[in-house]
């Protein structure tokens, strides 16, 4: 018992000191300068080339399986701390050795989070690297951007392949198209260009989409992972959103149009068809907010070859709505906003004035 007692001690100040140094790594990246740009360029690509390719050595989500493996070792302990305070057999001694488990594992992940993840948030964002200045823009600079993105799906939209239902199918190749649309995407810009691992399906993808999330970054094992539930026509943008992360770029717009961009490297026709889609209903659902009358002549432009992905779409997010999603979205947001997106989820909508910036 009084080695267990050691242990408990030794584990709560090893947890003590990961959170006392994630707090202040968290603050000297905030307040010094350039430091967090000098960590997500010398560091954090050898994390992702040592921790991310070990993972990426699996055919499976390891961050997947490690969630369920907690889960089932959390709740086995709490079994058993129950059992034995029932029978009175040490049980406040089980606690003490319980709780200190679940203090060292937080404070674990909350560490790996920091190194992989949080410190990122403060570099550099992509257009700032890249000099894509975003600024005001009219309405007509709107159009203009809808109209181009229309001719890309309807050009796009007859070259993917489709099932009985007209809907866009997948052959199965798609991670592996991923990461070298990435590569080639790290060509024209030096700030994508690096290791990539292959982005992987959740198995469980049911647990994005009663979040109504289409991917996830687990910084813990440094992997990309998407919601092989949805709509085919969503996954390729979705792999390279993912994946722009381990390049450093956690804002949700940026990696948005980091996707965008990476889609229209791919050789693929559905790689294009996925981004130029994705683009266009970001910045249709713009143009519906400022100009009702031009929104419908822009989607009037659209193939009829696009209706069936974008009617399946909605319905399938259509049958996950409820308390959950409001919850995952409440969540989400403030963890956006808690990380210097100030917009919370209204940042994801800020991938028109990249798009506008862009093509102007």
């Amino acid at each position: 018992m009084e080695e267990k007692r050691e242990n408990n001690l030794a584990w709560f100040y090893c947890g003590a000191v990961l959170f006392a140094a994630s707090f202040l790594l968290l603050y000297l990246v905030r307040k010094a300068d350039g430091m967090a740009q000098w960590y997500t360029i010398h560091i954090y690509p050898v994390i992702v080339g040592t921790v991310g390719r070990v993972s990426g050595w699996f055919p499976v989500s390891v961050a997947e399986i490690l969630l369920y493996t907690t889960i089932i070792l959390a709740m086995a302990g709490f079994f058993r701390l129950i059992f034995r305070l029932a029978l009175k057999k040490g049980g406040k001694k089980e606690a003490a050795h319980y709780f200190s488990g679940i203090w060292l594992t937080a404070s674990i992940l909350f560490f790996l989070y920091t190194l992989n993840c949080g410190v990122n948030y403060q570099r550099l964002s992509f257009s700032e690297q890249e000099d894509i200045r975003t600024e005001e823009y009219s309405v007509d600079e709107l159009i203009r951007v809808c109209e181009i993105l229309t001719r890309e799906v309807n050009f796009y939209a007859e070259q993917v392949t489709r099932d009985s239902d007209g809907l866009m199918v997948l052959d199965g190749s798609e991670s592996g198209r991923a990461v070298k649309a990435m590569y080639s995407l790290g060509k024209k810009y030096e700030g994508m260009a690096g290791y990539y691992p292959q982005p992987k399906a959740l198995a469980g993808s049911w647990l994005l989409s009663i979040q109504n999330l289409t991917g996830i970054y687990a910084p813990f094992t440094v992997e990309a992972n998407y919601n092989n539930d949805m709509t085919d026509y969503n996954i390729p943008f979705t792999a390279c959103h993912e994946l722009s992360h381990l390049r450093g770029f956690m804002q949700e717009e940026e990696a948005n149009f980091i996707a965008y961009l990476a889609c229209m490297e791919s050789d693929a026709a559905e790689f294009r068809y996925s981004g130029s889609l994705l683009g266009w209903i970001h910045c249709s659902n713009a143009l519906r907010r400022e100009d009702t009358e031009a929104w419908r002549e822009i989607r009037g432009k659209l193939s009829e070859k696009a209706a069936p992905d974008l009617l399946a779409n909605s319905e399938f997010w259509s049958s996950y709505e409820g308390k959950a999603a409001e919850v995952s979205e409440k969540i989400n947001d403030r963890y956006l906003k808690a990380n210097g997106q100030a917009d919370g989820v209204k940042s994801y909508g800020r991938m028109v004035d990249l798009l506008i910036a862009y093509y102007n």
